[in-house]
């Protein structure tokens, strides 16, 4: 056997397939076994492989013990004179393992090889060649200097910036995507070391096969796609402390004395640092908009507290200073937190909502008034003429970040990319269907035939700069079946990362893309969409648990002669205000806490109140599934009405 190849697998069977599609036509090449080992994947993963790819050797843990540990179980029983550990979410040319395996035969003292890689996009990934992360090294890279310089041989050492992406070379690192190695190195140097769950540990084999006398290369004649974010996502705090952590194990493990020291505090300090910059950029997208608007409505309210006084009152002191310190800051929380909780920051953008959360604020402000002192009673006028203005000034702000962003004052609707479909007649056909299926809204150009002009076609592959060009086309999606992954690759290379890029997968129901290698892959597919996950509905939920918090607690005298333990109310109320619990969560499923859409953990489920005894695993996550599909506000109410003796448990 020429080459065994390992793929670990976690909960991303749509990408897997598509690898595995992939992985299949270039073995057509090369004598080669294929493993594939689940780390306990509730996405039918493993029936997937097992219905579709009969030929791979499957191994299907019963829970997660990590990327180290499972690559191992597959290498201790690999028979190929060569090894390769490929991401899940990646894809391989025709002749990637041929020439893997013609380069490794020609270079004996070759230990590991790694290949030219792309995101999505089509843009080039650094890290398909890398450097030891010395002290220097990790100093240069977390404190942005390798991005200043990202050609520097000083300061960017870490990705090899210097380094030509069009070259061979020898390199320190490779990725833990794509690790091709020879087997006779691995039992000279050993497996990976399981110390590391899922970070670091190429940089640890990597460093081992050095030091065990070989080398490792980088070989751009092959490329890859790796749609990265699949397994982690990039911007997340998790993958902060985890990427860093296994720095600190590499450190600790290959350093000594004041080197590993010093090395260790620099790491420790980058966790909080990226920590920091992750928590303030999250923040920052988040409020960016809320606030502009809030400055916004802010001088308005200032302008027109002017003109009401000039214009109504003939006094441009007939107002309180205590308005605009007071009085207005509160309007626009009001306005604001309505708005927030009407869904008018949720994309995509819609009017009525816009217009609902102004509305309710306003009533809300209307039906206070008449509570505050008298000193803080400005006028209802200037509470209306606020309304219209706040309005006018959202929307108005709404309008020129669209502009900005589309090119269109077409707000609030839906923007459907200009799209061609590139392939024969009958997968263009099956990949419409689908897109129809997902309920995905499509500007369809036309289509693209591979090789032969056919009548009612765009045109041919080789013109596809030509016809994106004339047609102003923003989506693209392969027909994997028609075209080779090479050819693929170089179309999204040649037209860079403007352009949206999917791949239909053969015989696949998901059409699979990701535009960033720092988030997930984006999906169209026909599978089921919850409506749980959806920020409104959550909001509601949250607004729900409040509440109705605040209502058991007013009423508790009489709510506690309902309940079967009083006391156990009081504790729940309290942990459902700070966020701890909520009054309706799912029911224990292993499956749910995996495949449905994250909430808090609740104190009633969907199952309590139908009384059913001993119910099993599936029915149980059947449950939970209809919940989070079709939930509305009022099924919770339902949920804590019928199970309200219950609600201290």
């Amino acid at each position: 056997m020429k080459l065994s190849v390992v793929i670990v697998n976690y909960n991303v069977r749509y990408f897997l397939e598509q690898t595995l599609l992939s992985v299949r036509k270039a073995a057509a090449h090369v004598a080669t076994e294929v493993f594939v080992v689940d780390n306990n994947s509730v996405d039918d993963s493993v029936s997937m492989v097992r219905e579709k790819f009969p030929e791979v050797q499957l191994i299907a843990n019963q829970d997660n013990p990590g990327f180290s540990i499972a690559n191992n179980q597959a290498i201790r029983i690999a028979k190929g004179e060569y090894v390769l550990l490929l991401n899940p979410d990646t894809l391989v040319e025709e002749d990637t393992f041929a020439h893997c395996v013609a380069f490794m035969d020609a270079h004996p003292e070759a230990g590991g090889l790694g290949v030219r890689m792309i995101d999505g996009a089509g843009k080039f990934l650094p890290e398909s060649k890398r450097g030891f992360p010395s002290p220097w090294v990790a100093f240069a890279k977390t404190f942005g200097l390798a991005r200043v310089f990202p050609s520097s041989p000083h300061f960017n050492h870490y990705h090899l910036g210097y380094l030509s992406e069009h070259e061979t070379h020898e390199i320190e690192v490779l990725s833990g995507a794509f690790m091709f190695m020879r087997r006779s190195a691995l039992d000279k140097v050993g497996l990976l070391d399981e110390a590391f769950f899922m970070y670091g540990e190429d940089i640890d084999l990597s460093y081992r096969i050095v030091q065990g006398g070989y080398k490792n290369y980088y070989l751009p004649t092959t490329t890859i796609i790796h749609y990265k974010g699949e397994s982690t996502k990039k911007g997340s705090l998790n993958y902060v402390k985890a990427f860093y952590q296994a720095m600190i194990i590499f450190a600790r493990k290959h350093f000594q004395g004041g080197q590993a020291r010093l090395f260790v505090a620099m790491l420790q300090g980058a966790i909080y640092l990226r920590a920091g910059m992750t928590l303030m950029s999250n923040a920052i997208r988040k409020i960016y908009l809320p606030l502009l608007e809030g400055i916004l409505i802010y001088l308005g309210l200032i302008f027109l507290q002017n003109f009401w006084a000039n214009y109504h009152f003939q006094d441009p002191d007939y107002y309180e200073p205590a308005v605009r310190y007071v009085n207005f800051p509160l309007y626009v929380f009001i306005w604001l937190g309505s708005n927030f909780f009407a869904g008018a920051y949720d994309e995509p953008f819609r009017l009525r909502r816009l217009l609902r959360g102004l509305v309710t604020g306003t009533l809300v402000l209307a039906a206070t008034y008449g509570f505050l002192e008298q000193e803080y009673r400005s006028s209802r006028a200037l509470i209306l003429l606020g309304a219209v203005w706040a309005f006018g000034a959202t929307l108005m702000t709404r309008m020129v970040l669209y502009f900005l962003r589309y090119k269109s004052l077409a707000i609030g609707q839906e923007q459907q990319r200009r799209l061609v479909l590139i392939g024969s007649e009958e997968e263009a056909a099956r990949a419409l269907q689908l897109l129809q299926q997902a309920n995905v809204r499509t500007n369809l150009v036309g289509r693209v035939a591979p090789e032969t002009k056919e009548a009612g076609t765009l045109g041919i592959l080789h013109q596809l700069d030509e016809i994106v060009r004339i047609y102003r086309i923003e989506e693209l999606i392969f027909c994997s079946r028609d075209l080779p992954a090479q050819s693929i690759m170089k179309w999204m290379s040649t037209l860079g990362p403007k352009m949206l890029y999917k791949i239909l997968p053969e015989d696949s129901l998901s059409i699979i893309g990701s535009h960033s290698k720092n988030h997930s892959g984006e999906l169209y597919t026909i599978d089921v969409q919850f409506a749980i996950a959806q920020p409104l509905l959550r909001r509601n939920k949250r607004l729900f648990d409040v509440g109705m918090s605040l209502f058991l607690l007013l009423f508790f005298p009489l709510v506690s002669l309902l309940v079967k333990k009083p006391l156990g109310l009081l504790q729940n109320i309290s942990k459902v205000m700070i966020g701890r619990l909520s009054w309706v969560g799912y029911a224990d499923a292993t499956s749910s806490k995996e495949l449905l859409p994250k909430i808090k953990p609740g104190v009633l489920n969907p199952v309590l109140p139908l009384n059913i005894r001993q119910p099993d695993e599936a029915t149980v996550h059947r449950l939970n599934l209809l919940y989070a599909k079709d939930y509305q506000l009022w099924m919770d109410l339902d949920i804590v009405w019928k199970g309200r003796g219950e609600l201290g448990r």
